[in-house]
């Protein structure tokens, strides 16, 4: 079993899809093993993605992802990295598959309503920046 991180971001929750995003997790049998749904600070958006902090997009992106509130989950699934990304589908909903979360439900590449880790080690620093380990189960 993999686990990866995901967020349902600041546009999603403010247009009422955290259910019907939950129901395609786990219509595509992941496990939900944490979730909780919060309000980033400007401070923890900016550590989170600290990685694109040279580039030009990163001001934006922080303040976009502390404008309201999100939902952090842990999943967990054979291979889930990989089956998230697929699931969410590209970054721009634009280039997104049919079917797809952001093809879906994005507005445009900036509120495209969910991040996935894209990495083992990605997913290694996201899930215990948000999570103790008692709080996944």
């Amino acid at each position: 079993m993999e686990r990866t991180f995901a967020i349902i971001k600041p546009d999603g929750v403010e247009r009422n899809l955290t259910g019907k995003i939950l129901e395609r997790i786990e219509s595509q049998s992941f496990k939900i093993v944490a979730m909780k749904r919060t309000l980033l600070s400007k401070a923890q958006a900016e550590g989170f993605y600290d990685v694109h902090k040279e580039r030009p997009f990163f001001d934006s992106m922080t303040s976009t992802m502390s404008s309201g509130p999100v939902v952090l989950l842990v999943l967990e699934k054979d291979n889930a990295i990989a089956e998230w990304r697929k699931l969410m589908g590209a970054t721009n909903p634009a280039d997104a598959e049919a079917g797809t979360i952001r093809k879906d439900f994005a507005e445009n590449i900036e509120r495209n309503t969910s991040h996935g880790s894209d990495a083992p080690e990605t997913a290694a620093f996201e899930i215990p920046y948000f999570f103790s380990q008692t709080e996944i189960h």
